[in-house]
């Protein structure tokens, strides 16, 4: 706990090198508090930065800021942070289901890092990471779709004046619900809010997990079936486990996908009143796409759910694979306990990987930022969700349409992985159909990945490959 009266700011520096497509790059880091203050001057809450800066350039004004966060509400910056965008990231096996969760833990230089030509600011908003919130009667201001918005706006701001970088181009990177603040951040960014206008523009946005949606709050309210949209997830994680992958699975998710958007469709709609060879020529193809068996869509008329396929999916082996990452898999603690009954909290992709992500920043990374002997404790995750306002004036998509109509130019990524559960890809292309977004400015792509991408060797050079491309004026992937 913090006393508010006798808050310092804290400040840590730091040095580094690394290799990168054959360059011998030198940075420095800057590890800090971005302080929040009430109308007498007293500080309220902090949001904490990472920025690495690379040695040597001369024209600042052309050398872009990538800013990059996560989301929850409530997660830190540390999965994209030692994921794929800082100079050094945890070490991947081969086989991304054979991990333990347990030592050893093996922390790399990231030969994938996007240093050599961006600045890089990795930011733990206000209750995550080392992120604070000082003044609990203030947690109002922080804690809700657009006030978390408005609060990345005021620190990024903060952030252009004090190195100097208004000039420079400016990315953003959001993960999960991180792509639901930059949705609102860029949209209140060009559109403004009720208190103040604020006139600046991202020359792009890489969105990830998408949570972009036409409905209120994180894909809530979508009027369409949940189990169309997640067809092409529940599809692409049946051909990973149960096919002989002679399909692409580009194609068998493309398959997938136009099967769910015409004949599933209309037999979910038309329900009971589905008979016959009708019926069960829908059917077939509904076991061949997803890999269910006939007596689990009888007992549910056909329609397919996120929980319970996470255990039929692969009942034969007698585990469920993960929401977050359905190539990762854990055995049913109960067979006859309902998979929904558990949630996140035993998720097969945290219990793996959230121990390395978290003993790696702490024992690898922060040693070398400088960061030693910190008293103040870092929280990967927190439960300020909770306490989250989730009325909004404007959906997130509306944000986003806001931002690209009101600001030429400005370019949007959809990255998602096929097998997450979390963020169905589904539900990205469907936000993209609906949402009346520059198409010219838009792309989407699918992953052999999961919620986080960037799991795997191959899954960090692919997505930073794509983003490379994206700030060179590319679109990857397909038109919206």
């Amino acid at each position: 706990m913090f006393i508010n009266d006798v808050f310092t700011p804290s400040r840590f520096e730091g040095k580094g090198e690394i290799t990168l497509r054959g360059e011998k790059i030198s940075y420095r880091s800057v590890s800090e508090d971005n302080v929040f203050y009430d109308e007498n001057g007293k500080a309220i809450a902090s949001i904490f930065s990472f920025s690495y800066f690379r040695d040597g350039v001369e024209d600042l004004s052309k050398r872009p800021v990538i800013f990059a966060f996560n989301g929850g509400p409530g997660t830190s910056s540390v999965m994209v942070h030692l994921g794929f965008v800082g100079p050094k990231r945890i070490k991947y096996k081969d086989d991304v289901d054979d991990m333990t969760g347990l030592p050893p833990y093996e922390v790399i230089d990231n030969p994938e890092c996007l240093l050599d030509i961006a600045d890089l600011v990795l930011v733990d908003p206000v209750g995550t990471g080392f992120g604070v919130l000082l003044d609990e009667a203030k947690g109002s201001q922080f804690y809700g779709v657009e006030e978390d918005a408005e609060a990345l706006l005021s620190f990024m701001q903060s952030w252009l004046q004090r190195y100097e970088r208004w000039m420079s181009p400016k990315y953003v990177i959001g993960e999960s619900y991180g792509c639901t603040r930059a949705a609102c951040a860029a949209g209140i960014a060009a559109r403004g809010s009720a208190d103040r206008y604020y006139d600046f523009a991202f020359d792009g946005i890489v969105f990830i997990g998408n949570s972009v949606s036409t409905g209120k709050f994180f894909n809530r309210e979508v009027p369409a079936e949940p189990a169309v949209l997640g067809f092409p997830t529940y599809a692409a994680i049946n051909w990973y486990h149960n096919t002989d992958h002679s399909v692409e699975l580009d194609e068998w998710v493309h398959e997938a996908r136009a099967f769910a958007d015409s004949e599933y469709v209309l037999a979910l709609y038309r329900g009971s009143s589905l008979k016959g060879k009708e019926r069960e020529k829908v059917k077939k193809k509904i076991m061949y796409f997803t890999g269910v068996s006939d007596r689990y869509l009888e007992e549910r008329n056909l329609v397919i759910e996120d929980a319970s396929f996470r255990a039929e999916v692969i009942r034969d082996r007698g585990k469920a694979v993960s929401r977050l990452d359905g190539r990762m898999t854990r055995p049913l603690y109960n067979p006859f306990t309902d998979e929904i009954a558990y949630g996140l909290a035993t998720d097969a992709s945290r219990g793996k990987y959230n121990p390395y992500f978290i003993s790696a920043l702490e024992g690898g990374v922060f040693p070398s930022l400088g960061i030693h002997d910190f008293p103040r404790l870092y929280k990967p995750t927190t439960t300020i969700n909770k306490k989250w306002n989730k009325e909004a004036e404007l959906t997130t998509a509306q944000h986003l349409y806001n931002a690209m109509w009101r600001t030429p130019g400005m370019r949007s990524f959809f990255a998602n992985g096929y097998y997450d559960m979390a963020t169905e890809i589904g539900i990205a292309y469907y936000m993209l159909n609906h949402a009346n977004l520059p198409e010219e400015r838009v792309s989407i792509k699918g992953y052999p990945s999961g919620h986080m991408i960037y799991i795997g060797n191959d899954n960090i050079k692919s997505l930073t490959d794509d983003i490379r491309a994206f700030m060179n004026g590319d679109m990857p992937g397909d038109k919206a």
